[in-house]
């Protein structure tokens, strides 16, 4: 099992834990605001394991069909965990209207908050881990987890303002309110999330300053060549791919070109992991003196 899978795998059972302790606090007092966590906390076990699944099969190696391999199934996981963080903020919203139009006050509201802030801890270390690690192993589907746990926590520490609110107050609408405040930040949190996604998908390209350093790379080990341009990149869940055109002198030797190709290539892979390179070699009068990287 990989490290990516294995995170993927304790995701489930993190979810299934902070489930059953919010469907608890729901339990315990009937609050509104509860409930709409417990139901954020079903989002989560879905969406982790949608994950898991996206992790397994993007780790599959290449094969005729898929020449560069399977790793984009990690953004088609987040981009299904957004779509249904959107669907939970709408089910939260209704129940939020409804309790509006029919306000109660919670029952049990110490045990029920205690509960549940125990489940809040819970997401809060692991939403750390999955960010450091999936980072770290340039997972989408793992840092996507990471979000939606995180997206969790900021819900709950709210709902435990508003219910112990409610409770103290007696203000039975403040319930119903902080639910529908609960449901408009999931709302922005699958937003930005389904949107990241997506960039994934169409293959957008690095951010400017990695590009800068690879173009840094290349001007640095391309030694004897007259240019590089036309440099592309995108990424593909770890994967980065980088393209770009080589002009070499004409008198130039294949083996010679060959040569700094390597150099160059071996240069971007020790800066940048699990980066794919091709690099297409060319004559002097391919040279654009523009908006290149002069060697």
């Amino acid at each position: 099992m990989t490290r990516e899978t294995s995170l993927a795998a304790t995701s489930i059972g993190v979810a299934l834990l902070v489930l059953g302790r919010k469907a608890a606090a729901w339990w315990l007092t009937g609050s509104v605001a509860l409930m709409a966590d417990a139901l954020e906390s079903v989002v989560n076990v879905v969406a982790t394991s949608a994950a898991l699944a996206a992790v397994i099969y993007s780790q599959r190696p290449a094969d005729a069909n898929h020449p560069y391999g399977h790793a984009k199934a990690e953004y088609f996981s987040a981009v299904l965990e957004g779509v249904l963080i959107v669907v939970a903020a709408g089910l939260i919203l209704r129940e939020s209207w409804l309790a509006l139009l029919s306000p109660r006050a919670p029952d049990e509201p110490v045990l029920g908050l205690a509960a549940n802030g125990v489940a809040t801890v819970i997401n809060g270390v692991w939403a750390a881990v999955l960010f450091r690690r999936g980072r770290r192993l340039r997972s989408p589907a793992l840092v996507a987890d990471a979000h939606l746990i995180l997206a969790d926590v900021v819900t709950s520490l709210g709902v435990l303002v508003g219910v112990g609110l409610v409770a103290v107050t007696g203000m039975l609408w403040l319930d119903p309110a902080v639910a529908s405040l609960t449901a408009l930040n999931i709302l922005w949190s699958g937003w930005r999330l389904v949107r990241e996604s997506v960039g994934g998908l169409m293959d957008e390209a690095v951010r400017p300053e990695l590009l800068a350093r690879i173009r840094g790379i290349v001007a640095t080990h391309a030694a004897g060549a007259i240019e590089a341009h036309d440099i592309r990149t995108r990424h593909a869940g770890r994967f980065t791919f980088i393209e770009f055109h080589l002009v070499v002198p004409e008198e130039m030797r294949v083996g010679t070109a060959h040569e700094i190709c390597d150099r160059v290539e071996e240069a971007l892979k020790a800066e940048i992991a699990d980066s794919v390179i091709t690099i297409h070699v060319e004559p002097p009068h391919k040279a654009k003196h523009h908006g290149v990287v002069v060697v």
